[in-house]
This record gives C-alpha cells, sequence and structure tokens, in this order.
C-alpha cells in the first residue's frame, strides 16, 4: 500500500486502515439455521401446607389420604377412606361376581372409573355409621369373594 506524500513542512503520519474480508457470495441452497429451544421452567417445588409445617416441627407423622382400611390380599378386596374427598371406598384386584356388584350397588355405593374403586360419600352429621356399615359390607363381600374362589376362611389383614 502506498502513502501519500505530504508537504516536507508537516509532520503528520497516516495510519493504515485494515483490510475487511469482503462476504462471500450466497450459494443456490441457504444453510437451515435451528434455533436453540427456550428453556424450560422448571416446576417450582411444592411447599408444605401451613399444618404440614406445625405437624413436622411437632414430629407427628402425616397420615396417607386415601389410608388403608383392611385389606385381603387372598380375596382381592381392599377398604380405603379418604378424609380429603370424605368417602369410604371399595377396591377389588379383579371383577367380582355380579351377586357382589349388587350388594355393594344395594348398600349405595357407586363406581369412580377414575380411580378404579366403588366409593360412598360420608355426610358430617352419619358419618360413623356410614363407617360402620362400610366395614360390615366389607366383611360381607370379603366372604362372598372367598367362598366364591374356595378359600378358607382366614384372618384378614390390617394395614
Amino acid at each position: 500500500m502506498a502513502r501519500k506524500r505530504t508537504p516536507k513542512n508537516t509532520t503528520t503520519t497516516e495510519t493504515p486502515t485494515p483490510i475487511q474480508p469482503e462476504p462471500e457470495p450466497q450459494t443456490a441452497a441457504p444453510v437451515a439455521t435451528v434455533e436453540p429451544e427456550p428453556p424450560t421452567p422448571e416446576a417450582p417445588e411444592q411447599q408444605p401446607s401451613f399444618v404440614q409445617r406445625i405437624q413436622q416441627q411437632r414430629g407427628r407423622a402425616i397420615a396417607a389420604d386415601p389410608f388403608g382400611i383392611a385389606g385381603d390380599y387372598e380375596a382381592g378386596v381392599r377398604l380405603f377412606e379418604s378424609r380429603r374427598y370424605r368417602q369410604m371406598a371399595i377396591k377389588f384386584e379383579e371383577k367380582p361376581g355380579q351377586e357382589v356388584l349388587d350388594r355393594v350397588k344395594a348398600a349405595g355405593y357407586r363406581w369412580n372409573a377414575n380411580d378404579y374403586v366403588w366409593v360412598h360419600p360420608i355426610e358430617p352429621d352419619t358419618a360413623m355409621t356410614t363407617r360402620i356399615d362400610a366395614e360390615r359390607l366389607y366383611q360381607e363381600v370379603r366372604g362372598m369373594i372367598r367362598q366364591a374362589k374356595g378359600i378358607d376362611s382366614g384372618q384378614e389383614v390390617p394395614f
């Protein structure tokens, strides 16, 4: 690169300008650019409720909901109570006979297709009676299933 001539009486020097490369011409097929995926927001950790924090501080165990009352694994039937949804539930491991289903329906239980259980609501004014009736129905249904399967009557396994 040639320098410019300057008159002899001035003493300035010129700094060379850097050479920038020319942009390359684009080809016929442009290259696809992949945009980075936006970061997925992490689910916030659920904080324990006030009651749960107090129970943990006092060293009390928090009961599972629904909690099991009784179960007969040989017969394949269990009895639960859900205090959150205020209902009693009977769950069968396999579909029982029609006479068992008729007895459960006659006792006022309805099929809950989401949880695959037979449920009966617990009303506040008859809560104790509903729990007692549920345990009686469980014992009756358990006996019917054991008899249908040919299992001798044995001790049930409480939870």
